[in-house]
């Protein structure tokens, strides 16, 4: 009897179900690595800043100045729960001293960045309601999760506060 060529005889791994369960797994991590790979670069939201580095430096800079600066006010940001995409909503922001009174900035300003999406990033003028109470009305562009600061300035000093929030579709 004459010896089997490949693949062709019956003691052949190419024809035992344990080798080509092997291949068969083996094939399917590389093309799910392959999608997975493909995937990051389509999807790539270029969330690089060009001085990456002088800003880290100026992180703990800062807040120990707004720490020391501070003047002891006590801040809220009244943003609706049912925040949707491209649906006008009002905001308002309060901000009372020490001991409870009002305060009364120079100048507010809402920014609203998108972590994922640089572009779609504005910022507006808060108008004064009350003493101690500003509003705008904010639309955003897009949904999904979105970092809100106000910026209240006043005597040179900018004292702010931050929140993150999530918009919904429309």
């Amino acid at each position: 009897m004459a010896p089997a060529g490949p693949g062709g005889g019956p003691d052949s791994a190419w024809r035992s179900p344990w080798f080509l369960g092997w291949i068969g797994l083996v094939v399917v991590v590389v093309v799910v690595n392959a999608t997975m790979i493909t995937l990051a670069f389509v999807t790539n939201p270029g969330l690089v800043v060009d001085d990456y580095y002088e800003r880290g430096r100026d992180v703990e800079r800062s807040l120990t100045t707004r720490r020391a600066e501070a003047p002891g006010w006590t801040m809220s940001l009244d943003t609706p729960a049912d925040v949707a995409a491209k649906t006008p909503t009002m905001v308002r922001f309060y901000v009372v001293d020490s001991v409870g009174q009002p305060v009364r900035p120079d100048q507010v300003t809402y920014y609203a960045y998108r972590p994922s999406d640089p572009s779609a990033d504005f910022s507006l003028p808060m108008v004064e309601e009350a003493p101690g109470r500003y509003a705008a009305e904010v639309t955003f562009a897009l949904s999904g999760l979105w970092d809100t600061l106000v910026a209240a300035q006043t005597g040179g000093q900018e004292i702010a506060f931050d929140q993150r929030i999530g918009v919904a579709d429309h």
